[in-house]
């Protein structure tokens, strides 16, 4: 089964079925913003050039990809869990519920889903498997890996404009040291996920003033 992609490793597709969606999610180690999934169903008559783990593309490639795969796809779909879910999910549990509502949300049933990594969101409707660095491996876990680093990029630059002393749009919510002395600064907004220890630190010290 061919979608296109010489940059991609080998893979072998489960047998018995015809039509797999990959998903593959972003944003588990920020401290801010949801993380956002994506499930894509690639049209083998319609293949897409470039696509590999959205990490090893540059910013330029990725936005380019962006539109030709959800032009090309036979669908996608973007899931997410906002940051009170993750709170209460803790963000494991967040990410595959969030992987869960990315397959429901396809506008095509998969015979097949193919999950980045080495855990299967529970209460799928259809067979799924795991697949260690699948997005260096599975056309569909690329393009899905693709669909929601943009999604979430932006969504960090759009957080960026309301609070620019955060500086999200260069971390994109990471906790990065430049990030951490922000939040000792400025504090927390809503956005942020509150579980998260260096989130929770913060906010202990500001009940303790």
């Amino acid at each position: 089964m061919k979608y296109g992609s010489k940059e991609l490793e080998s893979f072998s597709y489960p047998d018995g079925f015809q039509r797999f969606a990959g998903v593959d999610e972003v944003g588990r180690g920020p401290l801010v913003g949801d993380v956002v999934t994506a499930a894509v169903i690639l049209d083998p008559d319609r293949p897409i050039e470039g696509l590999t783990d959205s990490k090893k593309l540059s910013e330029k490639k990725r936005l380019a990809l962006f539109p030709e795969i959800k032009e090309k796809a036979l669908a996608w779909s973007i899931g997410r869990c906002s940051p009170s879910e993750i709170d209460e999910l803790n963000i494991l549990n967040a990410t595959m519920l969030a992987m869960k509502r990315a397959v429901e949300g396809l506008s095509v049933q998969p015979d097949c889903v193919l999950i980045d990594g080495n855990r299967i969101p529970p209460g799928l409707a259809v067979p799924a498997t795991a697949v260690v660095k699948g997005d260096l491996r599975v056309a569909q876990i690329s393009a899905a890996s693709i669909l929601a680093k943009v999604v979430r990029d932006a969504e960090m630059e759009e957080l960026d404009k309301q609070y620019p002393q955060f500086g999200f749009a260069r971390h994109k919510g990471y906790p990065t040291k430049v990030h951490l002395e922000a939040i000792e600064k400025y504090g927390v907004i809503d956005s942020y996920r509150k579980s998260f220890k260096p989130v929770k630190l913060v906010l202990e010290k500001m009940v303790a003033k």
